[in-house]
């Protein structure tokens, strides 16, 4: 994230503000303890990952009370943070901030692709803030230019398991949402040198 015109202006500015700005915007910024921050754009591999995870997932949750976001969500993480995830589910009832239904509340599930540009902000104070929500149950760091997946499992509000997925035949289990997805599935068409990931189903 780049922090848009701050170093110009050094202007502050509060959650009512930027839910305002935001709202009129037709460009996607975060929110940061006063500051806006601009996102970065999607390329080929990003949007690709985000739509092989929203088919694999949303495919074995046909009859659950899920509902799945992608990209434009906007996620209320703490009282001056908001963030787009690149993946955000829900199991059960979202709970919005209010009427216009564009700020979620209760995110289960969070999925961020990260790249080489973006991997010390995603991995660092974003994914601490991420982790102290209270509705979020499971957390997963995909990488972009590697198949390599960080899955992050909610044990209790301070204690949280840990696993690196990094190999075609794995399987992740969200079990939040009671379903699993191949590595293979969420690589899906992505080139790593010269070898295209085939699709392979985990169930």
């Amino acid at each position: 994230m780049n922090e848009k015109n701050l170093s110009q202006n050094e202007k502050s500015y509060t959650v009512d503000e930027y839910l305002t700005d935001e709202r009129d915007s037709t460009e996607k910024s975060e929110f940061l303890d006063g500051k806006v921050l601009t996102t970065n754009n999607s390329n080929r591999t990003h949007n690709l990952i985000v739509s092989n995870i929203t088919i694999a997932v949303g495919s074995r949750l046909s009859g659950h009370k899920t509902e799945i976001y992608v990209s434009n969500m906007r996620v209320q993480v703490s009282a001056n943070r908001f963030s787009y995830p690149s993946v955000v589910i829900v199991s059960g009832e979202p709970s919005f901030l209010d009427n216009k239904s564009d700020v979620l509340l209760n995110p289960t599930v969070v999925v961020e692709i990260y790249s080489k540009d973006t991997s010390f902000h995603d991995k660092t104070e974003k994914l601490e803030s991420y982790l102290a929500m209270e509705s979020i149950r499971e957390y997963l760091l995909v990488k972009e230019d590697e198949m390599r997946v960080e899955h992050y499992t909610k044990q209790s509000p301070k204690q949280w398991t840990y696993r690196i997925y990094n190999e075609r035949d794995e399987v992740v289990s969200l079990d939040a949402l009671n379903c699993k997805v191949s590595m293979t599935e969420i690589y899906a068409q992505i080139k790593f040198g010269q070898a295209e990931i085939k699709t392979q189903s985990a169930n």
